[in-house]
């Protein structure tokens, strides 16, 4: 087997499934350390600004609670399908009425309806920078986006209080702002770790920095329920964004774009990662194959799959605080620990299936898109049967907790499949790819809100078993469309001429043997 950029190449005639993913690379003999390495550090860092991030997200999901005057008028006795009706309130501390907040914190009249659209709207900015984004960081690296979409949307996230004292077009208009602020993050992530990440470590070090996602909405949520019963629902945005602006100061002391340029990394380990990236690892310039891009059948996989997945994530994201305080009456405090505890499961999944799936690849017991295709669907058809026994639980609050739980924490196994499917396909163009999947990933975090209002509306059992029939079914869809159609495999399109001479090399030699 020849050797290339430090790893072995298998030349052996291979069948149509190994032709999906290229060759398969196999580790060198010595790999430098990954404990304290750079390339875990960057890991590290951008765990911590994913946390930030979806603090800054999700805090409106549990804040609203208390923002909004609960207070509703007792439904008519004919109306046997409410909530109010059909749930009893847990205990006998609870009065049923909105959450007391410190004197002197408003409390605003924002029905189910405007509730959606403010809790959507963040996502009207974030479609609007997801592939400007990608495209810049992929020319001139990710660091400097990510670090400034995170300050961005930090330092706007503590002129909350003040847009919600404006009413609610003002506070719509912010959070579309930083919604426009965060849409650079992702993409200029997946930019960073096309020039950072050895192919056979791609999993772990992907997965573990998003589940900084996940470990965000873990704490964001019951802090949130916490700071709002003891200071007030302001001082949850005055504290986020306050901690988004901490996090920049380090990551922009302490990061790189490529590993050529960091200061603090070793030889060995710079040696090792641009050796093992080769061409790919390099800016993609100003011109990009757009026409290839559109008709790319495994791009399209991706782009779907991407969509009908999040539209069950920005649901549960979004609204699960209102089902818990509409559907099953629990107070504010506990509404955000059992919100966040769904998190905290997909987290630890998140971060463990990508250890796995590097695994599964490295010792070769699945090819590149069997693993990614094996992941996907794992991460995706579990967790819409969960979704669909939490329909059917009706008030039991334990076994909608423990479904609700099961279903976030087996979504976490999808971090390991078409999450990081770009960089399989297309590494040097993976930041724009990213910017362009999450756009149209975005679009559920718009639509799935104002669904879910306009289904709820009632604040009935049958609305909401409606809300997560949807979700269940369009995730499973992905997943089947993901089997059929994705693919991990190298595309022409994204090849360097240093590829293209070096795949004719392997397909020569391949014949020969």
């Amino acid at each position: 087997m020849p050797l290339q950029n430090g790893y072995s190449i298998n030349t052996e005639p291979n069948n149509d499934q190994e032709d999906d993913d290229c060759e398969l690379l196999v580790p060198p003999d010595t790999v430098p350390p990954r404990c304290c390495s750079a390339r875990v550090n960057l890991a590290v860092l951008m765990f911590l600004g994913f946390t930030v991030v979806y603090g800054l997200r999700v805090n409106l999901s549990v804040a609203m609670v208390a923002m909004v005057n609960n207070t509703e008028p007792e439904p008519a006795a004919n109306s046997s399908n409410s909530s109010k009706h059909v749930c009893p309130l847990p205990g006998t501390n609870h009065s049923g009425t909105a959450f007391t907040q410190p004197e002197g914190v408003p409390v605003y009249p924002w029905d189910s309806e405007t509730q959606g659209w403010l809790l959507g709207a963040f996502f009207f900015g974030y479609l609007l920078t997801q592939i400007p984004g990608g495209y810049l960081a992929g020319h001139y690296g990710g660091t400097k986006f990510l670090g400034f979409g995170v300050l961005g949307t930090a330092a706007l996230t503590l002129l909350t209080p003040l847009a919600a004292q404006w009413g609610p077009k003002w506070l719509f208009a912010l959070r579309a702002l930083e919604g426009f602020g965060e849409g650079v993050t992702f993409p200029a992530m997946m930019a960073i770790w096309a020039r950072w990440a050895p192919p056979l470590e791609r999993s772990r070090l992907m997965s573990f920095s998003g589940s900084g996602g996940n470990f965000g909405a873990f704490l964001a949520l019951p802090l949130t329920g916490f700071i709002c019963g003891t200071l007030g629902w302001p001082a949850v945005f005055y504290l986020c964004g306050g901690g988004g602006c901490a996090w920049a100061v380090f990551w922009f002391a302490l990061v790189s774009d490529d590993p050529r340029t960091h200061k603090r990394i070793s030889e060995e380990e710079r040696e090792y990662i641009i050796n093992s990236i080769g061409a790919q690892g390099t800016g993609h310039g100003w011109k990009v194959p757009l026409w290839s891009m559109v008709k790319s059948v495994p791009l399209w996989a991706i782009i779907i799959t991407q969509m009908c997945s999040n539209w069950s994530y920005y649901t549960m994201l979004t609204s699960l605080p209102a089902y818990m305080d509409t559907v099953l009456h629990f107070d504010l405090q506990s509404n955000g620990f059992l919100s966040a505890l769904p998190y905290l499961g997909g987290w630890l999944l998140s971060s463990l299936s990508g250890v796995a799936a590097d695994l599964l690849i490295e010792r070769r017991i699945f090819w590149v898109t069997v693993t990614r295709k094996i992941f996907t669907a794992v991460g995706m058809v579990l967790p819409a049967v969960f979704l669909i026994c939490v329909s059917y639980v009706g008030c039991s609050h334990i076994w909608t907790v423990v479904f609700l739980t099961l279903s976030t924490t087996t979504g976490g196994a999808s971090a390991a499949g078409v999450y990081i499917n770009q960089i399989d396909i297309a590494p040097r163009y993976a930041g724009f790819l990213l910017g362009i999947t999450n756009t149209f990933g975005t679009i559920p975090g718009v639509v799935a809100p104002i669904v879910t209002g306009y289904f709820t509306e009632d604040h009935s059992l049958d609305g909401w078993r409606k809300v997560f029939w949807l979700a269940a079914l369009i995730q499973i869809s992905g997943a089947v469309f993901f089997t059929i159609f994705g693919s991990a495999k190298l595309q022409s399109w994204a090849m360097t001429d240093e590829d293209k001479v070096e795949a004719e090399r392997r397909r020569t030699t391949s014949i020969r043997t």
